[in-house]
């Protein structure tokens, strides 16, 4: 969580980066030989308003793209929005840790997760592999040219709905659908800020091309995400975000806790989580 004056100095710095970039392009230079039409560069989301006074964004692209710079935090020299920055360090992501699961008669059960991630252009060109460890079994689910498949004991087979749709939500319905909603061409909107336990929120609805809508509450101050909520067959689901750090420079919440209703249905916690090691891609082939 970043201070007033941090977020001052992030700014003067951002402004005098952009200052530097026009004074640059304002020098006069010998007039080509042949003169090209110049394409019209893409206008950026100006986000010192928002690092100088907290709580001060007016539209959904405003605290969308602030949330992205945060996450892509502190590569803001060469890259204000943070967005080239992810996407260059997390090209793959090798994801350790444990996770807990609550049925709905109360009984737990503990196991041990590993998940591969090579990045796509969008979130349905990725190819992904959840390896799972419960004491009574060990299985894979896998994600591969939009299709979701289960191994078990090197055989292929395919999941129960109720477990392909708890991966599905997993992959759609997290800090993804917002981190990458340009690159899904995902359409946004804001809602009017919320106040929970006296902490105050934007509230963001982003929704994919296949309508799945997920509401996001970020901190006005942090602009990290704290919580999030999705509706799916009738339940209303809200997962909530702990534990932030740095990883690889990058922004990775080590703790979420998911409901369903008033529930406790899931809690992870990573271990270890690394980006940009090679990543085999035989784990994500059928055999």
């Amino acid at each position: 969580m970043f201070s007033r004056f941090n977020r001052t100095i992030i700014a003067t710095i951002f402004a005098a980066a952009l200052a530097s970039v026009a004074a640059a392009q304002a020098t006069p230079q010998p007039t080509p030989a042949v003169l090209e039409t110049p394409k019209p560069a893409a206008k950026p989301v100006d986000l010192t308003p928002l690092l100088t006074k907290q709580g001060s964004a007016q539209t959904a692209e405003q605290v969308a793209e602030a949330a992205v710079f945060f996450y892509g935090f502190p590569g803001f020299i060469t890259n204000p929005m943070g967005r080239d920055r992810l996407n260059q360090i997390r090209k793959t992501t090798l994801e350790k840790g444990k996770i807990v699961v609550t049925s709905a008669d109360g009984k737990t059960e503990q196991a041990n997760y590993q998940r591969f991630i090579v990045r796509g252009e969008n979130q349905a060109k990725e190819k992904i592999r959840l390896e799972q460890d419960f004491p009574s079994a060990k299985y894979s689910l896998v994600f591969k040219d939009e299709k979701i498949y289960g191994i078990y004991n090197n055989t292929v087979f395919t999941p129960r709905e109720d477990a392909t749709r708890s991966f599905e939500n997993q992959m759609f319905h997290g800090l993804e659908a917002l981190l990458r909603y340009k690159e899904n061409g995902s359409d946004i909107a804001m809602q009017p800020k919320e106040k929970i336990l006296g902490v105050e929120y934007y509230v963001l609805d982003v929704t994919d091309k296949q309508q799945r809508k997920t509401r996001f509450y970020i901190s006005t101050k942090s602009f990290h995400v704290m919580m999030l909520t999705y509706d799916d067959a009738g339940v209303t689901y809200k997962r909530k975000f702990y534990d932030y750090n740095q990883a690889q420079g990058t922004l990775v919440p080590y703790r979420t806790v998911l409901w369903a209703g008033d529930k406790q249905i899931e809690e992870t916690e990573v271990g270890t989580i690394t980006f940009g090691q090679k990543v085999d891609d035989g784990l994500f082939s059928q055999g």
